[in-house]
């Protein structure tokens, strides 16, 4: 019994110290994606670079924008952020709250605040802040990529469950 007890326990430790017993250092990680992070909303806040802002992305990556259908795969994600590029008055930002590591550091997820603005339909700029959930990977190729991600608008300050005026 004490020898099964001692092999669970040995195969838990080698399971959450990653491959070939390696120590991922979670920490350094975590940093390592709130930087690129960083560096993503800024490519996108600029606008500029279609093909910049859509590398942050995996190939089999898919988006849940509200109230659209799935965006999936790279083709229509970069298809989706040019349309958005377009609209008049679009901006778009955001920033990381929580990033949450596996064991193995290689998936993380990511809790984040955003803003978008565009055009409403009379031609008025319209701000609307909310929140998003990320979901990353670290590829093959050693590089952390957005693998799933979605987001939705807070609620109105006097809605249920909106702040208190």
């Amino acid at each position: 019994m004490r020898r099964a007890i001692c092999l669970a326990m040995g195969l838990v430790l080698l399971g959450t110290a990653g491959c070939g017993g390696k120590r991922i250092d979670l920490e350094a990680e975590r940093t390592k994606l709130r930087q690129l992070d960083l560096e993503w909303a800024a490519a996108f806040s600029a606008g500029q670079d279609v093909d910049r802002i859509i590398s942050y992305w995996s190939d089999d990556a898919i988006l849940l924008p509200p109230g659209q259908p799935a965006v999936s795969g790279k083709p229509a994600i970069r298809d989706y952020v040019a349309r958005s590029l377009q609209l008049p008055g679009f901006r778009a930002s955001w920033e990381p709250i929580q990033i949450s590591l596996s064991p193995g550091g290689t998936v993380a997820y990511m809790f984040e605040k955003n803003q978008i603005t565009m055009n409403d339909s009379t031609g008025a700029s319209r701000t609307t802040h909310g929140k998003g959930l990320a979901v990353w990977r670290k590829d093959a190729d050693g590089a952390w990529r957005c693998v799933a991600e979605a987001w939705n608008e807070d609620p109105a300050p006097n809605a249920p469950g909106g702040a208190a005026p």
